[in-house]
């Protein structure tokens, strides 16, 4: 027997008086003079509101309603001095924000965004406006990959690395970009210091510039040497790790799964306690352990 799944919200938009929307908490001054604010109300007064509030009546029959989510796009909609607001009208007044699981454009998804943007026929001006940013950031993050190699790019693509990241990338030829990448991915370590401490460590024949000086305080000649020798055997070790992972996990999970089944026989758990009970406790623990069913977070 299956059941009908409920649905969230109604499935038409409602354009809702703004004066009949009740919000559920203030948006402070803090928050309006904040990045975050300026951009969401530069991109409403440029495009107009795309994502819809979404609220719930106060009560059966009521013609008010609570704000569930969109408290600063209501709060920028008055200041614009807009009469009404696109709504979705929810099901359920479980005040949560819809939102709570954004995912984040990385700085290359924003590059492609941008430059699909361009070929669409949206000018830099206008996006600049719509983002409140300047023009020359647009450009930036438009020539962000330029001197990358594909290869690199995708590995990358869908990971968090800031754009100072990718512009130390362009210091080294493409073979170099491409296992630094893998080294950015391994270690879940995206950051731009880091990406430069990989470019320091890299051989002056994979470097784009070889006789550019690194800039690099307080380290000598010695210190990078061993920098580079050491950052060669982390990355051997890390392709070694990659290569074996995924057999040493199915062997413990087999081996797991085989130990849970001679622990559920009475007579091997009572020869263990009489005879290895050393063994039996290191068994239990290992049987009883979740690190093979518990997912490693990224």
């Amino acid at each position: 027997m299956t059941s009908q799944i409920r649905l969230a919200c109604e499935t038409s938009v409602a354009v809702v008086p703004l004066e009949r929307i009740r919000p559920t908490r203030i948006v402070d001054q803090a928050t309006k003079k904040s990045r975050k604010y300026k951009c969401i109300e530069a991109s409403i007064r440029e495009l107009g509101l795309i994502e819809p509030l979404v609220v719930h009546p106060e009560r059966k029959g009521a013609s008010s309603f609570m704000l569930l989510d969109g408290h600063i796009r209501l709060e920028i909609l008055k200041d614009l001095g807009n009469d009404g607001a696109k709504c979705l009208v929810a099901t359920d007044d479980e005040a949560f924000t819809y939102n709570h699981k954004v995912n984040r454009l990385s700085a290359i998804q924003e590059h492609f965004m941008i430059t699909r943007a361009i070929k669409n026929g949206v000018s830099e001006a206008r996006m600049a406006r719509t983002l409140n940013i300047d023009l020359a950031s647009i450009k930036q993050k438009r020539d962000l990959l330029d001197g990358i190699c594909p290869e690199a790019v995708e590995l990358l693509r869908d990971k968090d690395v800031p754009s100072g990241a990718l512009r130390e990338l362009r210091k080294v030829k493409p073979m170099r970009q491409i296992e630094m990448a893998e080294l950015i991915c391994a270690s879940h370590t995206y950051s731009a210091s880091y990406a430069k401490c990989l470019v320091i460590a890299t051989p002056l024949e994979q470097q784009v510039e070889p006789n550019r000086p690194n800039d690099v305080r307080g380290l000598s000649a010695e210190d990078i040497a061993r920098m580079e020798h050491e950052l060669e055997t982390l990355s051997k070790d890390f392709k070694i790790i990659e290569e074996t992972h995924g057999k040493n996990t199915l062997n413990l999970v087999v081996v797991n799964g085989y130990l849970k089944r001679l622990l559920d026989n009475a007579r091997i758990v009572r020869f263990l306690s009489q005879n290895h009970h050393e063994l039996l406790f290191e068994f239990q623990k290992i049987a009883e352990s979740r690190m093979l069913l518990d997912p490693i977070a990224d």
